[in-house]
């Protein structure tokens, strides 16, 4: 029986894994206030995003994760009965998509061997951890033998970005109000860290130029010399991410790197222009 990979829509693959490495994403649900819902790669690109995003005519997007039923159609479509499905999904601290996984994979007992897990990561840290499910898997692991890996290979991985603004974040909920209010007022660039599968805003700086100077700073007292893999991702700001991807080939014992745009999920909780730089184990 196959082995089925299924992440969401909070995770950030680049374009060409979804094929090489046979991965399926399940969107979540986009909503501008009451009225307008779309189901995020479905019925709304990123090119579309951003045009409603800019238009300004909508109220201020919100996302929801997929539903439990969502989840059991999407399972159903993508495999057949009797399949394993690896489940891999953003942190649950910051989302309900693996509670939904959960309650999916138990109605689904007895036909289909769903198995949830939780990467307490999110973006292309959660990408590295499908990536490194499928290679295990053609490797002749069991699922057990991956599930166990990336339960521990979570806390080695890790996520710095930078924020254009605070104000996404400050109305996603995402942010203490505190700190986003701080930052409006300086104007200043705040440095978020995912780690443990929490955000937390750990600095603010003046400028652009400096954030990704911080933003590789962090990087480097976490991971110092250690081999790993990297991936940035960004926001509608290429000129930041191939600064910081430069930035961060010279400094890091880099073995593989990757860029991919950051989800419509992320962009609508982070804003526009925010930039990050992800850590992954190499060994």
């Amino acid at each position: 029986m196959a082995v089925r990979i299924v992440t969401d829509g909070a995770v950030d693959l680049p374009t060409e894994w979804y094929k090489e490495y046979d991965i399926q994403r399940i969107p979540i649900n986009v909503h501008f206030g009451e009225e307008k819902t779309y189901i995020q790669d479905v019925e709304l690109d990123q090119a579309g995003f951003y045009k409603l995003v800019d238009g300004k005519t909508l109220p201020h997007p919100k996302t929801s994760q997929p539903s439990p039923h969502q989840f059991v159609e999407f399972y159903k479509k993508i495999a057949q009965p009797g399949d394993t499905i690896l489940s891999v999904h953003i942190t649950s601290k910051l989302s309900g998509t693996y509670a939904s996984s959960v309650s999916a994979a138990e109605e689904l007992k007895g036909t289909y061997n769903v198995v949830p897990v939780d990467t307490l990561c999110g973006t292309m840290g959660t990408a590295f951890m499908c990536r490194s499910a499928r290679q295990m898997e053609r490797a002749g692991k069991s699922v057990d033998e991956i599930v166990k890996f990336i339960e521990g290979v979570r806390s080695k991985t890790y996520v710095v970005l930078t924020l254009e603004t605070l104000e996404y974040a400050r109305r996603s909920g995402r942010v203490g109000a505190l700190s986003a209010a701080l930052a409006s007022v300086l104007n200043v660039k705040p440095i978020a860290l995912l780690k443990d599968g929490l955000i937390d805003m750990v600095d603010r700086v003046r400028t652009r130029k400096a954030a990704i100077e911080r933003v590789l700073e962090l990087a480097k007292e976490t991971v110092g010399d250690a081999p790993v893999h990297i991936g940035v991702v960004n926001a509608r700001d290429e000129a930041s991410s191939q600064m910081l991807m430069e930035e961060a080939k010279k400094r890091f014992n880099v073995k593989e790197s990757f860029t991919a745009d950051l989800s419509i999920s992320l962009v609508i909780n982070f804003g526009p222009g925010t930039v990050g730089l992800v850590l992954y184990p190499a060994e």
